[in-house]
């Protein structure tokens, strides 16, 4: 009967742990600015100004300017939308966050995103950028497709910071 009741009871133990559904996934990709922070933030500071700066963005449109809450929707060069809302705006920090508002896993292979973008002086002069995040993968069953992975996801969301960033460097420092 002992041996029953061991059984059983290491049987419940163990299944939650193979049951789990998706961790979080954190993305952070930074680049160095030769610019002001002041500079770099006239350029990427506005929360509907992405598309003057990310080359994978067309267009944006948004509503409610830099306030907590404000809406953007990006149309991708690829195709696509993806709909965004800021949670936090803080110019004078050079910091703003925001989050994923409605998933389309044809743009990005990710359920939910938050992520934030601050700028600080560089120690070496100019600014440090960093675009950071947290998601989770297209598909939050416990075994997703690979297109719908935690390393799709991962890889996409980096691949998507770095653009913006190596494009935020050509247009602020002007190469």
């Amino acid at each position: 009967m002992k041996a029953i009741v061991t059984t059983l009871l290491a049987a419940l133990l163990v299944s939650p742990a193979l049951a789990h559904g998706p961790t979080p996934i954190k993305v952070n990709e930074s680049i160095t600015i030769a610019a002001d922070p002041k500079a770099v933030w006239a350029v990427a500071g506005k929360f509907d100004g992405l598309a003057a700066w990310h080359p994978d963005i067309a267009s944006v449109k948004a509503t409610g300017g830099d306030a907590v809450g404000a809406e953007r929707e990006l149309t991708f060069r690829k195709g696509g939308v993806l709909k965004e809302s800021l949670d936090e705006y803080d110019p004078a920090a050079f910091k703003y966050s925001y989050r994923m508002a409605d998933p389309n896993l044809d743009v990005l292979p990710i359920s939910s995103y938050s992520v934030t973008f601050t700028i600080k002086p560089a120690a070496g002069g100019g600014s440090d950028v960093q675009w950071y995040g947290r998601l989770y993968r297209g598909d939050t069953g416990n075994e997703p497709p690979e297109n719908l992975s935690d390393d799709a996801a991962r890889t996409a969301m980096s691949e998507f910071l770095s653009s913006g960033l190596q494009g935020l460097k050509r247009k602020v420092e002007g190469k």
